[in-house]
């Protein structure tokens, strides 16, 4: 498809050690195009995470191919893969992964520094006014409640304006009226953007928010 975001052909994962070997993805095979919001959803061990790290380049196949934008990560060498993130990619995490020793505006400020933009600090500030945080700017992340700090992480994710947005149980640490308001945020920010999202939930009222579901089951898609 000329229009597609992401080409996942014919990917397989399997992992080797003292037992044997086990199969954790096995001939996936999706496309998906520029702005679709989509759900990837499964039972806990089915290979959603893993399927999420491979789309990302952070974890290799075994086998097959992924195009980002085009692009063959898997042709391309570790430090190609990691430049291309930098520049088309944003992550959102259960466990938030934010930098500790930094604050909430310097968590934001961190990958619009790493593409050398001389704008960081009032780009920063205005993402993290966006998320309802101008009052937190210099607040670390020890400081904050669950809620800030994933406030905290969608601005970091959304400041570089990715054309693809990875979110991997997002709302996983947070209580449900938290998770909610997060989630809202989240796709608030995507319609502005225009972002490719792509979502990694158990939770099937945030799938069915999403314009397409993609099911693993046992390391197979069964819908998508």
């Amino acid at each position: 498809m000329s229009d597609s975001i992401i080409s996942v052909e014919h990917v397989f994962k399997s992992v080797t050690d003292s037992t044997g070997t086990l199969d954790i993805l096995r001939d996936i095979n999706f496309d998906l195009n520029g702005r679709e919001t989509v759900a990837i959803v499964g039972a806990s061990g089915s290979g959603k995470s893993t399927l999420l790290s491979i789309i990302a380049g952070l974890d290799t196949p075994t086998r097959g191919t992924v195009r980002l934008a085009g692009q063959d990560l898997f042709a391309m060498s570790e430090d190609d893969r990691a430049a291309v993130r930098a520049e088309k990619v944003g992550f959102v995490f259960q466990s938030f992964q934010l930098l500790a020793n930094l604050t909430a505006l310097e968590n934001v400020m961190l990958p619009l520094e790493l593409a050398s933009r001389r704008d960081a600090r009032p780009v920063a500030t205005e993402m993290l006014a966006r998320v309802g945080l101008s009052e937190r700017l210099g607040h670390y992340p020890k400081v904050l409640s669950g809620g800030e700090q994933q406030r905290v992480a969608l601005a970091r994710a959304f400041v570089v304006k990715p054309a693809l947005l990875l979110a991997d149980e997002p709302t996983g640490s947070l209580d449900f009226a938290t998770g909610e308001k997060v989630m809202e945020l989240m796709f608030d920010l995507n319609r502005e953007q225009g972002t490719t999202l792509v979502l990694v939930t158990h939770d099937n009222a945030i799938a069915d928010r999403c314009e397409r579901r993609i099911t693993i089951e046992a390391g197979r898609v069964l819908v998508s």
